[in-house]
């Protein structure tokens, strides 16, 4: 019924989460009454997509070999909080109480999605650990897979002599970072206690 063109456009949104056929077909349409120079820009910001990669440091979203976070010198370097995902890393940026460096593991550590360690940016979180290195902070999510992943890099990190933390109460288990409110991760960052591993 609809032209080729248009079908296409309703199929690859229909690949966005929580994007039904429905859904799509209104983002289509609504994309329909913009201006040419409206969705000039919006495939150029899709083109803009190819040039993200994942910084050579802590593995977060950049444009260069490094990203911003890394460049920047204001950072208190003796911390590194680790995190499964990029939104993680900017859902704990945003509450503005976390000033230390971060890693990006880029998932999370689950034998039933067969997600295993050697999948994750786990090696080069251990290469960044040197002697200037005090806390790490493990800011995975309380869920099944988050504190797996936690009891992981706890136990691995054991010999290298530093303290090694877990974000704790207001993050209710089963919840995820980027869906909690400022407030609750302040709070989850204020009263990280030490991992007790057995």
């Amino acid at each position: 019924m609809y032209p080729i063109s248009f079908e296409k456009l309703v199929n690859i949104l229909e690949k966005l989460p929580g994007v039904g056929n429905k859904t799509a077909q209104r983002y289509a349409f609504n994309l329909l009454e913009n201006s040419q120079e409206e969705i000039d820009d919006f495939v150029e910001a899709i083109k803009g997509i190819q040039n993200i990669k994942r910084c050579k440091k802590c593995g977060f979203l950049s444009d260069e070999d490094e990203c911003l976070i890394c460049k920047d010198k204001s950072r208190i370097t003796q911390s590194i909080m680790v995190v499964a995902y990029p939104q993680d890393l900017v859902a704990i940026e945003k509450t503005g109480s976390y000033k230390g460096e971060y890693h990006v593991l880029n998932g999370l550590i689950s034998s039933s999605k067969g997600v295993f360690p050697q999948d994750l940016n786990i090696d080069a979180l251990l290469n960044r650990i040197d002697p200037s290195i005090k806390e790490v902070i493990i800011a995975t999510s309380p869920t099944m897979d988050g504190e797996m992943t936690a009891l992981y890099l706890d136990k691995i990190l054991k010999d290298k002599n530093i303290l090694v933390t877990r974000l704790a109460h207001g993050l209710p288990m089963g919840s995820s970072l980027d869906y909690a409110d400022d407030l609750t991760l302040i709070k989850a960052l204020d009263n990280r206690r030490k991992i007790e591993n057995g």
